[in-house]
């Protein structure tokens, strides 16, 4: 941003630095708590995919949200049958895996880090303590959940639906095993199936839409167990990512909207089966949880979970970002490249994370943007890091514009911060550059 005088810049430092809360402990983190009130969705950002201490502070706020406020859902920017493994070890379910990190095992898409990781593994712990510790009841719906609301997974969910109508003896399982033959051809490659429907219009989708119009008449609009939820979800991950893929080729915001609002309609259906209780908390990147009209995402005709849940008069949302000055992250120099941990440098100068270091004195803090003056709701660089990163070009195309006192409710600012310690996968299945954050 740039200012108009230095005394509208000391302006602007001076009430941040008046906004600045230390966070030297975590028990501070209980302002941030009583900040959130009844909020039944709190959305938690990260600037970067790669962050360790970006998971560290989410999990710590996430678990005073389930032990203090009763959130009893968790939903990741992850994919929901690779999550659904690790809520069924959460919950305790027959035949699940022995530990959490056995219960990520299914996180083999690249980049496997962003779950695959020692901070999503402790995490998960501590919630299946807390499920066979505090939780009374013993049905499904009453336990801490964990879940995937992202689309990447169209194979593998068409795979658990065809298990789930085989199991359950459908009569739908007919048109589910033509949908996936249509599917076949192209060898669970989703650019190639991308080309073929998005440019050369031979596309699965009414093959698609006829599978969930049986699926729907067949299913109750409140499914009655988790097993049900999984194979609805799984139908609208397929019938999303169909979409996302057919879009994608030709450009524009169309994909990254039918992505978002996917992954909003998949927070809704599990809300819905957890019933009056629902209280739900997203971990996803700072682009998708901070309001895109707050952004030049709103020029270019994009939506994001933000936006469309504050829009949503149903519910009550807290937006929190997250952010750093300077520090490491776990990054790919290319799609599919091997990990790397990667310096990242100094907030630019002029930059939110770079008046974020001076108003804080380089200390870990957060601001609660509700309570900003207009003066912060002058648009601003805010860093922004994919999992796809070179921080030799970062000035170049690392900083949304951003409004952030409209964009975020509170911002927490990790001065210097170190990378994720990835766990263990079998070798990561890399498709093309599906997105980049």
């Amino acid at each position: 941003m740039n200012f108009n005088s230095q005394s509208e810049k000391d302006a602007y430092l001076k009430e941040l630095g008046a906004l600045f809360i230390p966070l030297d402990e975590m028990e501070n983190l209980d302002r941030m708590v009583d900040a959130i009130g009844d909020a039944d969705i709190v959305l938690l950002g990260e600037s970067s995919h790669g962050t360790a201490d970006f998971y560290r502070y989410r999990a710590e706020l996430s678990k005073k949200l389930v032990s203090r406020k009763g959130f009893n859902i968790i939903s990741v920017e992850g994919d929901w049958p690779a999550a659904y493994r690790l809520n069924r070890y959460i919950k305790g379910a027959p035949g699940a895996d022995s530990s959490a990190a056995d219960a990520l095992g299914d996180f083999t898409r690249w980049p496997t880090w962003m779950w695959a990781n020692t901070e999503i593994r402790d995490f998960a712990e501590w919630l299946k303590e807390y499920n066979a510790a505090e939780i009374s009841g013993s049905s499904e719906r009453s336990k801490i959940g964990f879940y995937g609301i992202d689309m990447y997974s169209l194979w593998e969910s068409m795979e658990a639906i065809i298990g789930y109508l085989e199991k359950t003896r459908s009569p739908q399982l007919e048109q589910a095993r033509r949908t996936y033959a249509c599917f076949d051809p192209y060898n669970k490659d989703h650019q190639s199936y991308g080309i073929a429907a998005g440019l050369l219009s031979e596309s699965c989708e009414n093959e698609v839409v006829e599978l969930l119009k049986q699926m729907q008449k067949q299913r109750m609009v409140h499914p009655g167990s988790e097993e049900e939820l999984n194979a609805e979800v799984n139908m609208l991950v397929t019938s999303s990512s169909e979409a996302y893929y057919r879009t994608m080729v030709r450009g524009g915001p169309d994909s990254w909207n039918v992505r978002d609002m996917h992954m909003v309609e998949s927070l809704k259906r599990i809300m819905s089966y957890y019933g009056s209780s629902a209280k739900a908390i997203v971990w996803e990147h700072n682009t998708h949880i901070g309001d895109a009209r707050a952004t030049d995402m709103l020029e270019n005709g994009m939506v994001n979970v933000g936006q469309l849940l504050r829009e949503d008069a149903q519910h009550r949302v807290f937006a929190v970002g997250f952010g750093t000055y300077k520090g490491e992250v776990l990054a790919g120099r290319a799609w599919g490249d091997p990990v790397e941990k990667m310096v990242v440098p100094p907030g630019q100068p002029g930059s939110w994370e770079d008046y974020m270091h001076q108003a804080g004195g380089g200390r870990n803090g957060m601001v609660m943007l509700s309570e900003a003056s207009s003066l912060l709701h002058k648009v601003i660089g805010h860093r922004a890091i994919g999992v796809v990163y070179d921080p030799k070009l970062e000035r170049f195309g690392n900083y949304v514009p951003s409004s952030m006192a409209d964009r975020y409710d509170a911002f927490v600012h990790l001065d210097q911060t170190t990378a994720l310690q990835p766990l263990p996968i079998h070798k990561p299945v890399a498709t093309e550059a599906l997105f980049s954050s």
